[in-house]
């Protein structure tokens, strides 16, 4: 697990507290039980193709694209001498409409009251009129859905990259998705103990229990 770390689905504590303790006895290690909490996270978060965890500071890109008809008139709004200078050269490649909504990848599939959400920094790349820091402060940002709003004026032309720092993740783990997690734990250890499977013991069958409790989360 070299280069992956962050905050687990569930603790090594609640893993151990109920049938699991004999099995994972033998990990005994800090560095090895929190390897396996964080592998078992990502293997969950791999069923859903979403993140689900905790995370800070996930930066992703997007194209700028689609417009919202009950906003498509902002664009004529006056701008500041930079926007101005940026919208008469849009003009004269043919883009007149300004993008004024994005999503963000991250977001609560469900449970939206134990997400936490947060933007960091955006910013604007096109490919005239040069790189834009857009303050955070200055957005609305909707963690339960992921929506992101400009402020009138900001100037975003259809096909500006959009790259986005935010942080977010369930600060209060739903139950489901910790013992979705235990079970990914479970199938690594027996993968490890038993990896011909002499003993009975299938880790497969362990992480279809967990595909069962990842079908709410799954992403589409």
């Amino acid at each position: 697990m070299a280069g992956d770390s962050g905050t687990p689905l569930t603790t090594w504590a609640q893993v151990t507290e109920g049938a699991f303790a004999d099995l994972l006895r033998g990990v005994t290690s800090p560095s090895a039980q929190a390897d396996m909490l964080i592998e078992a996270t990502r293997m969950c978060e791999s069923v859903a193709d979403r993140r689900l965890a905790p995370f800070t500071n996930l930066v992703e890109s997007q194209r700028a694209e689609a417009l919202d008809v009950e906003d498509a008139l902002d664009a004529y709004i006056p701008l500041d001498p930079t926007s101005q200078l940026g919208f008469s050269r849009a003009q004269s490649l043919g883009s007149t409409m300004l993008v004024r909504h994005y999503w963000v990848r991250a977001f609560p599939p469900r449970m939206p009251e134990y997400w936490t959400g947060s933007l960091t920094q955006v910013q604007l790349l096109r490919s005239f009129s040069g790189l834009q820091t857009v303050s955070p402060s200055t957005l609305q940002y909707e963690p339960d859905t992921g929506h992101v709003r400009f402020q009138l004026g900001t100037f975003v032309p259809a096909g500006t990259t959009i790259v986005t720092t935010y942080s977010g993740g369930y600060s209060t783990v739903p139950a489901d998705l910790a013992r979705a997690c235990k079970y990914m734990v479970a199938s690594i250890a027996i993968s490890e103990l038993d990896p011909l499977r002499t003993h009975g013991h299938d880790p497969l069958e362990l992480e279809d229990m967990a595909g069962d409790i990842l079908d709410a989360y799954m992403r589409g």
